[in-house]
């Protein structure tokens, strides 16, 4: 038996229960794992909210797809994995069919990565998700080059922290975003080259300033909803607006048509395009651990709660001043 946290309906952090589940053992292509610390994502909230673009199909479900910890059993076709050793899983599944919140957990084998040595597990929890989420949108798909700028929108984020590392390893320039002042040295300490607070500033107006009335070759939202009919106008000619979130729970329309169709690309995108391409996969796990080696990646965790904090720790993330990663230990 393990401690499992799950869910029996929809809705706020306090449907959230700590229980004790038998696990069993992994399936062919499978691999079970001793959990030590496990990462929240912004998913998991709108998954037990009932809000995530997957609905919940099974009560009661678990939930999570980020942890860290060692190897506790392989399955019969899974090779490169020994009992013992410290790995990561990273989000390549629907939480429908796995979940990482829990003391011993079972996740396909595809998606496990190495843990890169000296990374201990709270960092190991806290690195994957925000930095191949980053590298898939930024590097695989929005090809940021040397000289160009990106937007970086909710950019205290562990995924916005991630990309204005990115950003910077590639050469290009990351403009922040945030909405309140507080967060404005923190950003720049994390290497933004600026840092737009829209309370007080528009956007719009100094990213061109910034640019030299160019715009940004790419902007990357988190947000969403109608504030991308004004986000695009910061976009240059033959630019890329990129969806990745959608925290503002309105719907998006495109904003090509309003703007009287200027040269505008306009795209979603998830992190299973990285984690579920083996070999897109495999060079962002080069990209990531490279970074690691050199210090060009610095993963920040806010916050570390324990197992038994779990309602806590989600209330936390829902109240969205933390800056970084927060992070859960599991004491085995």
């Amino acid at each position: 038996m393990a401690r499992t946290v799950r869910f029996h309906e929809v809705g706020g952090p306090e449907v959230l229960r700590l229980e004790d589940v038998e696990v069993g053992e992994p399936g062919p292509d499978e691999v079970a794992i001793r959990v030590e610390a496990i990462g929240l994502n912004r998913a998991e909230v709108m998954f037990r909210s009932g809000q995530y673009i997957e609905p919940v199909k099974q009560f009661p479900t678990g939930l999570g797809s980020e942890a860290a910890g060692v190897i506790d059993a392989v399955g019969a076709h899974v090779t490169g994995f020994e009992i013992g050793a410290p790995v990561s899983v990273v989000p390549a599944f629907s939480m429908n069919d796995y979940g990482v919140y829990g003391e011993r957990v079972i996740v396909p084998a595809a998606a496990v990565v190495h843990r890169p040595e000296g990374l201990d597990a709270v960092a190991g929890a806290a690195v994957w998700m925000p930095y191949l989420t980053s590298y898939g949108a930024l590097v695989e798909v929005g090809a940021l080059r040397a000289g160009d700028t990106v937007v970086i929108t909710a950019a205290s984020s562990s995924v916005g922290l991630a990309a204005i590392q990115t950003a910077l390893r590639v050469g290009a320039v990351p403009i922040a975003t945030t909405r309140a002042a507080a967060k404005k040295d923190a950003l720049l300490a994390a290497g933004a080259a600026h840092v737009v607070v829209t309370e007080e500033e528009d956007v719009v107006a100094r990213v061109l300033d910034l640019t030299g009335g160019r715009g940004a070759e790419l902007v990357f939202d988190a947000i969403a909803g109608p504030g991308v009919l004004e986000l695009a106008k910061a976009v240059a000619a033959g630019g890329t607006l990129m969806e990745y979130g959608v925290l503002s729970g309105e719907p998006t329309p495109y904003p090509g048509f309003a703007l009287g169709m200027p040269a505008l690309n306009m795209r979603t995108y998830t992190l299973f395009e990285t984690t579920g391409d083996p070999q897109r996969l495999r060079r962002g796990e080069a990209f990531v651990a490279s970074g690691l080696r050199s210090g060009a990646f610095r993963p920040v965790v806010d916050r570390v709660f324990d197992l038994d904090e779990i309602v806590e720790a989600h209330r936390y993330m829902e109240a969205g001043t933390q800056v970084g990663k927060i992070v859960v230990r599991v004491d085995q």
